[in-house]
């Protein structure tokens, strides 16, 4: 019925890579997610907190893409059409940060602000 394209976690893993890169330090290439992901927390933590926040950090995104799926149908898409006007069947969602963490979904311009 719906087309959906979504990988939260790669989005925020390619933000942490644009942020080293901007920073003036790229990470390697070849550096896989999880150490990636460990590089970012060790800014602010030592190497065991860095693992175990990284950790949950996949967690809580593997969650979020777990509940727009399981609302989809029911909650989302019937927001995003009464909202945006949008009446497409492909939804793009993407991890944002901008101001804030965000999801967006492409298609429609549909925000849902995560946090506070």
């Amino acid at each position: 019925m719906f087309e959906v394209t979504m990988d939260l976690y790669q989005d925020w893993i390619n933000t942490v890579k644009e942020v080293f890169r901007g920073s003036g330090h790229p990470l390697p290439d070849d550096m896989s997610e999880a150490d990636i992901a460990t590089a970012y927390f060790m800014q602010t933590m030592d190497e065991d907190s860095a693992r175990k926040q990284s950790e949950a950090n996949k967690l809580r995104f593997d969650e979020l893409q777990q509940t727009i799926t399981h609302n989809l149908e029911s909650l989302i898409v019937p927001d995003i059409r009464t909202r945006t006007g949008y009446e497409g069947s492909q939804f793009q969602f993407k991890w944002v940060y901008q101001q804030g963490e965000h999801i967006i979904e492409d298609h429609s311009q549909y925000r849902i602000p995560l946090g506070e």
